[in-house]
């Protein structure tokens, strides 16, 4: 009985070569030091958002539950993407074999998923407080928000899994497969198949609306019913109190939709690669560096949590100082 594996095994030699930034190659060095201290902006910016939401006691409060898995998302997305990159300028491009190909892939992919669905649950958390406030506390407690993150991690997960499975099943040519990019991505690496690839993209045509166009035009339809909900309040300052709870949340998810609709929904038959490598930093690298500051400056209870800390540890300082005096 032959041994079924996830890969062929004719294809167990095959390397994938990262080429990452090729045009930076002589300014490599200093491009390194952005990315780390990047990394440990988007590492410092989200452990502080999360422990502020711990410290204070904010977790049980479903915006603030959301907003710290949110976080923690974008501290493995970006620890999957970053440490990478950073292989590829120390040693101008990296070689991985097809199962690491396929495992980067898979995780880059179930991550995006998963902050789409997330994204959808925090809009529609902001349409219940604000659109239907009387029946936020009956159907948004804290069991039934555990529900919903926990159903977008497992979803993204399965949906992505299905895709993988099936572009497993390729067959690629080459023995050494050249990737123009600073990760394996869908488009490139189904681009050096060289087996029917009908059935692959036919998965994508029929799981895409489900990853990223329905979370897309459910978090749109939620806020047609926001701000028309916003401009029916007679007061000023109703209005910018009401717009205050959501503008964050809507800021960040202009951002991350309008990135991802340009990678992978425009056509890029007239983009070069250098400018979807751009578009691929904004979401994987951009949008979780400023989450922590867009949320932070716009969050009365962020920034008193912060502000809370900053003085405890100062009070504590000063404390000790006077103990060792």
């Amino acid at each position: 009985m032959t041994e079924i594996n996830f890969l062929h095994n004719n294809s167990q030699d095959q390397t994938f070569l990262l080429l990452g930034f090729q045009g930076l190659y002589s300014y490599r060095f200093l491009v390194f030091a952005i990315f780390i201290i990047v990394y440990i902006l988007i590492l410092c910016g989200n452990v502080l958002i999360i422990l502020v939401i711990v410290s204070n006691r904010l977790q049980h409060s479903p915006m603030y539950f959301f907003l710290c898995n949110l976080s923690l998302l974008e501290i493995v997305s970006t620890t999957e993407i970053i440490p990478a990159i950073l292989q590829i300028l120390l040693r101008n491009g990296i070689r991985l074999s097809l199962f690491g190909c396929l495992a980067q892939l898979y995780f880059i992919g179930s991550f995006s998923t998963t902050e789409s669905f997330l994204l959808t649950v925090m809009s529609y958390d902001r349409y219940l407080a604000i659109c239907r406030p009387l029946h936020y506390s009956s159907v948004m407690h804290f069991r039934f928000c555990c529900y919903f993150v926990l159903a977008s991690w497992i979803s993204a997960f399965l949906i992505v899994f299905v895709v993988i499975g099936f572009l497993s099943q390729q067959d690629f040519c080459r023995q050494i497969n050249t990737i123009d990019h600073f990760f394996c991505d869908f488009i490139p690496v189904l681009g050096l198949s060289c087996s029917d690839t009908s059935t692959v993209k036919m998965t994508i045509y029929l799981l895409s609306p489900l990853s990223i166009i329905s979370p897309f035009l459910l978090i749109t339809m939620t806020y047609v019913f926001i701000i028309r909900s916003v401009l029916n309040i007679q007061s000023v300052t109703g209005k910018k109190k009401a717009f205050s709870t959501c503008s964050s949340h809507l800021t960040v998810v202009c951002i991350y939709y309008i990135t991802l609709f340009m990678v992978y929904v425009v056509p890029t038959n007239d983009r070069s690669l250098q400018a979807n490598k751009i578009l691929s930093l904004l979401y994987t690298v951009i949008t979780p560096i400023l989450n922590p500051f867009i949320y932070s400056l716009n969050n009365r209870e962020i920034k008193t949590g912060i502000n809370l800390s900053l003085n405890w540890k100062i009070k504590r300082k000063i404390k000790s100082q006077n103990n060792f005096g």
